[in-house]
């Protein structure tokens, strides 16, 4: 989808269609821009740009909070829309899919008439404008889908993938960053047909398994299958606060907080995971991680806390004006895990269940309260103040789920 959240903001508020819009936090709680219009992005806005920054460059930008519920009923809409032509859909997002026609063309035609198609039914029921990219393989679907924004609709043909490639900067081949198109173009290597011409073996000796990945994109290979059931990598939470925190005891409380609200999630979507990891951000932009693996996978709040609590000993004190936790290394609740054989019951040591029975009966009736009344009807007694905590954080501030492709 193009621009997807301002677009959905123009659609329901008319007057705004043409103006510089963005989606995102205010600048006075050091928000950032989650969508910038077409108009915005004229100014040299883009997402991910602090809301102060993109005032500055455009001072007659529109900023408007973000309604991430709405979003999230126009995004069912939308892939409603694609399960109609094929039951192969991996969404990558609430705007964006990859969808896999391979056998339909006998009810709807081949997959440029199904992508045709899918463009009509998405503006006339949704009122949205979509860009669609048709092509052989993912990495050039995605490819083609970006190259004729806003309202594209790009087909690439077998026979015309190096025509497409060839030309374009580097740094249009999936996993190929800013530091890596430097290391690239300080080797004379600029545009995609540069990448190509090189040898294989001596783009992974410089770079690794990444130099065979990206060696093997510029030739336009991508074996990646489109999978309706995408796998979760990593599940987490982070804020930006109004203000700078020193005060450890409240980051705890903040922490804590998260560490629940993961954790909910976590169970809500079946899944448990291993790795640990703590992000802080002080007064000066540095930006420290610190992650623990444990033996055991875990989905409760109290275990969760545990370990994040231990990993923010291990950072230095200061200023702090972002925290955050992830859980990463997750696996499906249902897979066994298995036990330690010396394990002798040691209730301090996270067994496979994630906890004690105990712990895990309370669990799941807190849960069921939850689903039943609110997230918020049960809550720790230590978070009490949370509302006090709340409004040191930025409405702007972003909950990270991360799906990588």
């Amino acid at each position: 989808m193009d621009a997807f959240y301002a677009s959905v903001e123009t659609r329901d508020q008319p007057h705004l269609r043409g103006l510089p819009v963005c989606v995102g936090g205010r600048a006075d709680q050091r928000g950032v821009i989650a969508a910038a219009s077409y108009e915005a992005r004229g100014f040299g806005v883009h997402s991910a740009m602090p809301t102060a920054r993109a005032l500055k460059l455009c001072p007659d930008l529109v900023l408007l909070p973000a309604d991430f519920d709405k979003y999230t009923r126009v995004s069912r809409q939308i892939m409603e829309i694609f399960r109609r032509y094929t039951p192969v859909v991996e969404p990558l997002s609430l705007d964006e899919a990859f969808l896999d026609a391979t056998g339909t063309e006998r009810l709807f035609g081949d997959a440029v008439e199904i992508g045709g198609r899918i463009k009509e039914d998405i503006l006339k029921e949704t009122g949205l404008v979509a860009s669609i990219g048709v092509a052989p393989s993912k990495f050039l679907a995605k490819l083609a889908s970006d190259l004729d924004k806003p309202d594209g609709f790009r087909v690439i043909q077998e026979d015309e993938v190096r025509a497409v490639l060839d030309p374009l900067p580097v740094s249009k081949i999936f996993g190929v960053g800013p530091r890596t198109a430097k290391r690239l173009e300080s080797l004379g290597v600029k545009t995609v047909a540069d990448l190509a011409s090189r040898e294989r073996n001596e783009v992974q000796k410089r770079f690794g398994a990444s130099g065979a990945w990206i060696h093997d994109l510029a030739h336009g290979i991508d074996p990646r299958r489109v999978h309706s059931q995408r796998i979760e990598k990593s599940h987490g939470m982070e804020r930006t606060f109004v203000k700078d925190i020193s005060d450890r005891e409240e980051l705890r409380l903040i922490l804590y907080e998260f560490c629940e609200e993961v954790a909910w999630d976590l169970r809500h979507r079946g899944l448990r995971g291993r790795t640990i990891t703590l992000k802080i951000r002080y007064w000066n932009f540095k930006t420290l991680t610190r992650s623990k693996t444990l033996e055991y996978p875990i989905n409760m709040g109290k275990r969760l806390y545990s370990t994040a609590r231990e990993l923010l000993r291990r950072v230095p004190a200061g200023p702090v004006r972002l925290i955050g936790v992830q859980v990463s290394n997750l696996s499906d609740v249902r897979e066994p895990a298995q036990n330690d054989l010396f394990d002798q019951g040691d209730p301090q040591v996270a067994r496979p269940d994630g906890g004690d029975g105990r712990m895990e009966r309370a669990t799941k009736a807190l849960d069921s309260l939850r689903r039943r009344y609110g997230r918020g009807a049960v809550i720790p007694a230590s978070l009490m103040a949370r509302d006090r905590v709340r409004d040191r954080a930025s409405e702007g501030g972003l909950e990270s789920e991360g799906q990588v492709p």
